[in-house]
């Protein structure tokens, strides 16, 4: 694939899902059914897809679509990018391990290694400010010319605006660049943040000025938070984890596991156990209720409400440069 030619070797229908929202999919079926059709374009179309893998629930289910897809039609499977962005939960990092190993999956690791080392050789810690003139050239492009912040430091912190800039969106996007990606598979959601609440199943990301051009395919948008939770224990894992009961189970507390299973063996992390129902960054996540997500009142509270909230203000802006 070269750029030059992108997007002329497509044949996908940018328009796919405009004006629709989660309820015009009736059933779990009618998404699931919407899911693979998306997916099978995508792996059809692309010359280098690669899929969005955080370790949440989302990209984890898009992930599982993908599996099946690239299974039964004989694609091969792409590999997932990971965006380390230097403030995970330590559980995150063991699970995409354990699961990337089980599914064979090639991990992609993109990370902004520029501000990685800076704050690992001083020994910062989330909140240090860090300097834009310490930045490389092309970070302080991003920071001067993209963003034009003016401060001269910036908070290494994931939830704002510079730090998730760097953090997230340089590094995902300098690793599309290095590995030639046309086509990400992406887990977003329409009813998960109102800025997302307008894409389509097929999103273009063409401007060269702002990100290597590449196509958002995006499956799951259909999916309510409930819905997520229920493909999750009626399909993802009794497909996966053998003996699991076929026709599914839904643990009730965060030791409610059938026939001896482990955490270790269902690929679902266990902070959604724990009662988080968004996992964003260690430092500025945290847990909704005490009870394992799917059981909390998903209608009448909001999926994000446990996110710093200066990042989820500026949404739409940040998906404007590039953000998922």
């Amino acid at each position: 694939m070269t750029q030059a030619e992108f997007p002329d070797y497509l044949d996908v229908d940018y328009t796919d899902g405009e004006g629709e929202d989660p309820e015009d999919y009736e059933t779990l079926p009618a998404k699931m059914e919407k899911a693979v059709a998306v997916t099978e374009a995508a792996l059809e179309q692309y010359e280098r897809p690669a899929v969005m893998w955080t370790g949440g629930k989302d990209s984890t289910l898009t992930l599982y679509f993908v599996q099946q897809v690239a299974e039964r039609h004989g694609y091969d499977l792409p590999p997932a990018v990971f965006i380390d962005h230097y403030q995970h939960f330590d559980e995150l990092h063991d699970f995409v391990e354990r699961w990337a190993d089980e599914w064979g999956l090639e991990v992609i690791d993109a990370r902004n290694t520029d501000v990685g080392e800076y704050v690992e050789e001083r020994g910062l810690t989330p909140g240090d400010e860090i300097p834009v003139d310490a930045l490389s050239e092309h970070n302080r492009h991003h920071v001067r010319s993209i963003l034009e912040y003016e401060e001269e430091t910036f908070p290494f912190l994931l939830d704002t605006y510079v730090g998730n800039h760097l953090l997230k969106t340089v590094a995902l996007n300098d690793a599309l660049e290095e590995h030639d990606i046309d086509g990400v598979v992406s887990g977003v959601r329409w009813d998960e943040q109102e800025a997302r609440a307008d894409e389509t199943f097929f999103s273009p990301r063409h401007d060269p000025d702002i990100y290597p051009p590449h196509d958002r395919a995006q499956p799951i948008l259909q999916f309510a938070e409930a819905d997520v939770w229920d493909a999750f224990w009626y399909y993802v894992v009794p497909d996966t984890v053998e003996g699991f009961p076929d026709d599914g189970y839904v643990p009730q507390g965060y030791d409610d596991l059938p026939n001896d299973l482990t955490h270790e063996d269902i690929p679902i992390s266990p902070k959604y156990f724990e009662g988080f129902r968004s996992l964003g960054s260690e430092v500025s996540t945290e847990k909704s209720d005490t009870e394992p997500a799917w059981l909390q009142d998903l209608e009448n509270t909001t999926e994000r409400a446990g996110r710093a909230q200066d990042k989820e203000d500026l949404m739409e802006r940040l998906r404007d440069l590039g953000y998922m």
